[in-house]
């Protein structure tokens, strides 16, 4: 994109998000991929159909999940001929996804095709020491009894079984993704008190959009969940503003909490997406067209922000759309922390940022808050990592179909500082 055909968004559907450790405890990333993309299959008759492709990922998902979407794929009544590719960008790896299947439609290659992601912070993939795998391997490759039996024994201690979980830190600077946005939040002057009220407005406007049925047939029922269980509706500022801070427990400086940023939690999205000729062929509605998008990376080794990569990605997609930040209806700006969104808002809005960093001529300039997450966002309806692309997108679509036309703009950050964006129009 852009290219010659334009890609239609057809809708798309998710299970409810909830934390991690609850409701969708003993459910894999392949079973949460699985129930999904059935309910795809249901909610657009899709049975014994052949799709161009199914692309699928998840951030943290086992060595057994190396085929995920195909996996997926062939258990959810779609036609066995049907081709999956899982892929992996972090964050991003939902929306990237659909990227992936809208670049296809819109050369040609296919005509019709599924994207999204699932994660689950409640299996994670659990490695075991690393003394102990080369053991394993030098076990495994030995080929007499004494070889065998040095393997087994030489140097070995019992602090080998010690078993290894997913690290969290980025591997270059040994900084938590919230210990880095802690970072900016001082460098770019974020109150505590701002990301409150950002992480407030977030749940009220969930709760608003679930009370007016605008989820009804976005969100299908799985293990009695008909909502997300992270959404807390009765929260308020005075509450959220007696939480401690959660990465910066020290200094007396930090104002990240587990309030105003957000939860590990687990769920699974999708979205269906198609050429013009294809919905007009099967009789299929189109909600609105995703029409460009952009990745992009920051040197975050170097201080640019480990989550502000989502600030280049914009402007340069903007610059290529000849789009100004003001030409919106709505903004979709995942909210990994309320002092990411709010980094990204102040950099957009500062001269000396767009000019020094983006190279243009001046500042992007605020944006119109009302016209932000107006359906709430990963604050309020959780982020499991690689579902919440098809989410935003699912969501943006249905905004649009509401309003009969306009244009979205969907911004996300991911770790490794890289940001993707997308522009989706009706």
């Amino acid at each position: 994109m852009p290219a010659s055909r334009r890609v239609a968004i057809l809708g798309g559907i998710r299970i409810p998000f909830c934390r991690n450790n609850t409701a969708y405890f003993g459910i894999g990333n392949l079973g949460l991929s699985t129930i999904v993309l059935g309910g795809l299959v249901e909610k657009f008759q899709l049975q014994g159909q052949v799709l161009g492709e199914v692309a699928m990922g998840a951030v943290l998902k086992h060595s057994s999940d190396f085929n995920l979407a195909r996996e997926a794929t062939l258990s959810s009544g779609l036609s066995p001929h049907t081709p999956g590719l899982t892929l992996q960008r972090a964050c991003g790896t939902g929306l990237d996804s659909l990227i992936t299947v809208a670049n296809k439609i819109a050369v040609g290659q296919i005509e019709v095709g599924a994207g999204g992601g699932s994660d689950t912070t409640s299996d994670v993939p659990i490695a075991v020491n690393k003394k102990l795998r080369h053991r394993l391997l030098e076990l495994n490759r030995a080929r007499t009894f004494g070889e065998r039996v040095k393997a087994v024994l030489k140097g070995f201690s019992f602090g080998e079984f010690k078993p290894e979980f997913p690290g969290v830190a980025e591997p270059r600077t040994g900084k938590s993704m919230g210990e880095s946005c802690e970072d900016m939040a001082k460098t770019w002057q974020i109150s505590r008190e701002d990301q409150d009220r950002l992480a407030y407005e977030s749940h009220q406007k969930a709760a608003a959009a679930y009370a007016r049925g605008f989820y009804a047939d976005l969100v299908m029922p799985l293990r009695g969940l008909d909502k997300d269980n992270i959404l807390r509706p009765d929260t308020s500022l005075e509450k959220l503003a007696t939480l401690k801070p959660a990465f910066d427990k020290r200094s007396g400086k930090g104002t990240l909490t587990a309030g105003n940023s957000t939860n590990l939690s687990d769920g699974a999205s999708v979205a269906l997406l198609s050429s013009e000729q294809w919905a007009h062929d099967n009789n299929r509605e189109i909600q609105a067209y995703l029409l460009d998008a952009q990745v992009a990376a920051v040197d975050f080794v170097a201080g640019e922000g480990l989550l502000m990569a989502p600030a280049w990605a914009v402007a340069q997609l903007l610059k290529r759309n000849n789009l100004s930040l003001q030409d919106f209806d709505f903004y979709e700006i995942h909210e990994a922390f309320a002092a990411q969104v709010l980094c990204t808002l102040k950099a957009w809005e500062s001269e000396e940022f767009c000019t020094t960093k983006l190279g243009m001529d001046g500042a992007l300039g605020a944006i119109d808050r009302s016209k932000l997450n107006v359906v709430g966002s990963s604050l309020a309806l959780g982020h499991p990592f690689a579902a919440t692309g098809a989410r935003i997108v699912a969501t943006a679509a249905k905004l649009l179909k509401e309003k009969g036309q306009g244009r979205v703009l969907i911004s996300i950050c991911t770790a490794g500082g890289m940001g993707v964006a997308a522009i989706v129009e009706r």
